[in-house]
């Protein structure tokens, strides 16, 4: 049995890392509310404008989509894979990196390269992947004009000919004890034209449908990248915050324990010192 003040630095130790995971649980509760307060409140505008999107292209004869819904034979894939910069998040990163993994290995006999949104996954898939791309500034300062930039650039990879396909990879919040890892096509469009008998009414349209339809699509990209950076943020402050619930929990049961174990060293070591004290007086009067 370890010693007492062994037993007791230990105590010490243990308690200093439950106040660190306690002070980062409640820290990562409060960044969750104003994470999931965005998400869910872009959700029904991100939905209304896909809706919008599908509903004003579904008037339109031939291709409505232009050069973003072009299919051209899949030879360069881009995975986005989001992640966040910071650990201690428990499974959140590991999810997300795996789901790349898997991506790579279905387009198997093809080029696959990352762009990395959050330094956890940068410094993961850039040991054994082709990372071309690292923009985990964007966590710095989490607006839609700097996704925008970024969407921008991937469009621009994709209409220039550099990749054939690009894949969204992340983290979707459901609560804050669950994330579901997503994978969404980015590029090209899935077919926009919607299935359901769309009542166009007597519209006035200016510019034209046409024109209207492809400005709506640049900025649908940005809102799905937006969404999808959006989603993977407030996942990961829920993630971090049971992960450090957990970890509370567990160094509190450990403290406890050692406690426990402490008091009864102790008591077994005033015991024996009664014993010997005991044992020399009986000597001295024998």
């Amino acid at each position: 049995m370890a010693n007492l003040k062994e037993i007791r630095n230990r105590i010490t130790s243990v308690s200093s890392t439950m106040q660190i995971t306690s002070a980062m649980k409640m820290v990562s509760a409060a960044k969750l509310k104003k994470a999931q307060d965005a998400i869910t409140a872009m959700r029904p505008y991100a939905e209304k404008l896909t809706e919008l999107l599908q509903n004003l292209s579904a008037t339109l004869e031939g291709d409505a989509g232009g050069e973003f819904t072009t299919q051209r034979e899949i030879k360069k894939v881009l995975l986005v894979v989001i992640t966040s910069n910071r650990g201690l998040a428990g499974a959140f990163n590991t999810n997300a990196i795996k789901g790349a993994k898997n991506r790579v290995e279905f387009y198997a006999g093809k080029q696959v390269d990352i762009f990395a949104i959050g330094k956890k996954g940068n410094d993961v898939l850039s040991k054994t992947l082709s990372v071309v791309d690292n923009q985990s500034a964007v966590f710095d300062d989490l607006t839609f004009d700097n996704v925008a930039k970024i969407s921008d650039l991937l469009t621009q990879k994709f209409l220039s000919g550099e990749y054939d396909k690009i894949e969204l990879i992340y983290n979707q919040f459901k609560n804050a004890a669950t994330q579901i890892v997503q994978t969404e096509q980015f590029l090209p469009l899935a077919s926009i034209k919607s299935d359901l008998t769309v009542s166009t009414g007597d519209y006035i349209f200016e510019p034209s449908k046409e024109e209207i339809v492809l400005t709506l699509i640049p900025k649908s990209l940005k809102t799905q990248l937006y969404k999808g950076i959006r989603d993977s943020f407030a996942s990961e402050h829920g993630a971090r915050m049971t992960a450090m619930h957990k970890a509370t929990d567990n160094a509190t049961e450990l403290r406890n324990q050692l406690k426990l174990t402490y008091n009864k060293a102790r008591q077994a070591s005033i015991t024996n010192e009664i014993l010997e004290i005991v044992g020399g007086a009986e000597a001295l009067n024998g």
